[in-house]
């Protein structure tokens, strides 16, 4: 696969090899496809619990004192 880049773009990811960050551009292009699919996969996943959540119905009354003391209680702290 060939990939062609604007003057600027292929200067950054150029940079970005002879830092050291990366071997070469190959290198660096693969991080980041590895990173868009990895932020892809954190986003299906956080849509799929929030889809969850919708899915379970009226949320119920929650008491956030109620909650510490019985977490208090749970671990003997006062």
């Amino acid at each position: 696969m060939n990939v062609s880049l604007p003057g600027p773009m292929k200067d950054w990811t150029e940079s970005r090899t002879k830092e050291g960050s990366f071997a070469n551009t190959s290198d660096y292009v693969r991080h980041l496809i590895r990173q868009d699919k990895e932020r892809e996969e954190a986003i299906a996943h956080l849509q799929t619990e929030i889809d969850r959540g919708i899915a379970s119905g009226e949320p119920a009354p929650f008491d956030f004192e109620e909650f510490k003391a019985v977490r208090r209680r749970e671990h003997g702290q006062r």
